[in-house]
């Protein structure tokens, strides 16, 4: 079976939101053939997609990659999603994923970003190449868009599988700071064997 190939095929519901002084929407998505959810916020020509990814599915991909059965289960325990990051508008848009909070049982948490790996790992539990392999396949923690770029990479969440949560957000479009809140997010069950 393949995991997270295809695009969303049913849109379960489309939620508009009022935030500030913008329209915004959360489309909430479920895949017909892999039951893996989705999340898409846009407002202002800004998209950011977030697709659960399986922690079997993460586990197997950085086995793969050099990542004995327990590191490769510390990074599928953290609640990682595959994510885009779109710029549709005429404006330059940044962010950094330092900014961005997890809100979960009355907690605000931080993003497991490529420096919060990096410092995670002890001497001897993972090869160098293991963790360049995690670092590239991450979303940069900072990053710069021009009208029209796009980025892709896993976000971890540093929550258990099953969790929900919501996504405070901070970008900067052109001069205009935003900050939202996307809510409702649910980390991946863990079905292993699937």
């Amino acid at each position: 079976m393949r995991i997270g190939v295809k695009p969303v095929q049913a849109l379960l519901c489309a939620i508009p939101l009022l935030l500030g002084n913008s329209a915004a929407t959360v489309e909430r998505g479920v895949d017909a053939e892999t039951g893996l959810r989705s999340w898409e916020w846009r407002e202002a020509g800004v998209v950011l997609r977030l697709v659960q990814r399986l922690p079997d599915q993460t586990r197997a991909f950085f086995q793969a990659r050099g990542f004995s059965d327990a590191a490769a289960d510390r990074i599928a325990d953290a609640c990682i999603f595959q994510t885009v990051f779109r710029n549709e508008s005429e404006r330059p848009l940044s962010y950094s994923l330092d900014d961005w909070r997890v809100l979960h049982g009355g907690e605000r948490g931080t993003l497991v970003t490529r420096e919060r790996w990096d410092a995670a790992w002890q001497e001897g539990e993972a090869s160098q190449a293991a963790r360049i392999a995690l670092r590239w396949s991450l979303l940069p923690t900072r990053q710069r868009f021009e009208p029209g770029d796009y980025n892709w990479g896993m976000s971890g969440f540093g929550l258990p599988p099953g969790s929900v949560f919501d996504l405070e957000l901070v970008v900067r479009l052109g001069d205009e700071h935003m900050t939202r809140t996307v809510g409702g997010i649910e980390c991946a069950p863990d079905r292993e064997g699937i």
